[in-house]
């Protein structure tokens, strides 16, 4: 055979990594269809964020009243130490308020998304 009668071609194939990334650029174009378990993560997920949320709201608030009570002890020991002692109580009360918070929004939520939650696990472990 000589080559010029051999028609040349050139084949390549995708690795295994190339063809994953080909798969998930593929995948953000397709309509999504939420399934069962995706759901089921979001209202899990739904019922600890809201929790999760109002815990860190108030701790933050009671650690910003802290710093103040601490700040007026420190800075303004002469004119308000009394205060600052007593706003930095109050700080570390709203402080301690938010693990029950957080439980009590938490045990709520949970009420709230159960019957959805044990649908949708029923008809997954079917």
């Amino acid at each position: 055979m000589n080559n010029t009668t051999q028609k040349a071609s050139f084949q390549y194939t995708y690795s295994a990594k190339e063809q994953e990334e080909v798969i998930s650029i593929r995948d953000k174009y397709l309509p999504k269809e939420e399934n069962k378990m995706e759901l089921l993560r979001k209202l899990d997920a739904q019922a600890n964020n809201k929790a999760t949320l109002y815990a860190i709201m108030i701790g933050v608030v009671g650690i910003l009243i802290l710093g103040l009570g601490m700040s007026m002890c420190m800075v303004w020991a002469d004119h308000v130490f009394a205060a600052g002692i007593l706003i930095g109580v109050i700080g570390m009360v709203v402080l301690a308020l938010a693990y029950p918070v957080y439980n009590r929004i938490l045990k709520k939520e949970r009420e709230r998304v159960a019957p959805e939650i044990l649908r949708l696990t029923e008809e997954l472990m079917k």
